[in-house]
């Protein structure tokens, strides 16, 4: 199965709750950090609604 490399590129301070909330559960805490997370629906869901701070790698 396909995995997302998820990595912030921007900070958080200046967006809406709802984005802050979104990049925490996808266990973002700073600028650089990278998470790997599973290519389901729920995880695309989630890198979309913060596309502009994050950059996304599909893996394998």
């Amino acid at each position: 199965m396909a995995r997302l490399k998820v990595t912030q590129i921007k900070s958080k301070v200046s967006e809406k709750q709802n984005q802050r909330d979104t990049l925490r559960s996808l266990g973002l805490k700073r600028i650089g950090a990278s998470v790997v997370r599973e290519d389901n629906q729920q995880n695309r869901g989630y890198v979309r609604a913060v596309a502009h701070l994050v950059k996304v790698e599909e893996i394998d």
